[in-house]
């Protein structure tokens, strides 16, 4: 039996298309670009996340000379998150890089560590993609991995 998946995201053309939290939350992002270690891909990629509390956390990734000992920026904020705000759900992730030419999209990892922790919360997070002059928002990181790993 053949089935289908799919599902809407929305596109922004420029980051002023962006809600005035939304810009703040990308912006944050950006300037967690600047605190990544990464002397390898010199692929700096920082993300930031609004908590329900509006408190917003950042976080970026750092690479390893004993590759593949090094974290994403997503994963480095999401369990960061975890531990030190677990009653407090993230409501939107944001994700940037440095270079930019073009979106940033969280890697399979990430994808489906941001569906655990949506799991473990009990409720969706957005998860807004930005580089390159736009920005692509899906209102749920399970949009990006239709099949989970789940035990």
């Amino acid at each position: 039996m053949e089935k289908k998946f799919g599902f809407s995201y929305v596109h922004y053309d420029a980051p002023a298309q962006l809600s005035q939290d939304d810009r703040e939350l990308v912006a944050a992002a950006e300037q967690a670009t600047r605190s990544a270690y990464a002397p390898f891909s010199k692929f700096r990629v920082g993300a930031a996340a609004r908590l329900r509390s509006g408190r917003i956390l950042s976080g970026s990734n750092i690479e390893s000379e004993v590759f593949p000992a090094g974290l994403c920026a997503e994963r480095t904020l999401l369990f960061h998150a975890a531990a030190c705000h677990p009653d407090d759900p993230v409501v939107t992730l944001a994700i940037a890089s440095d270079p930019s030419a073009r979106e940033c999209y969280p890697c399979g990892q990430c994808r489906q560590v941001m569906v655990d922790a949506e799991r473990r919360q009990g409720s969706p997070m957005r998860v807004i993609m930005s580089g390159g002059g736009t920005a692509s928002e899906v209102a749920t990181a399970r949009m990006l991995l239709p099949f989970t790993f789940e035990l």
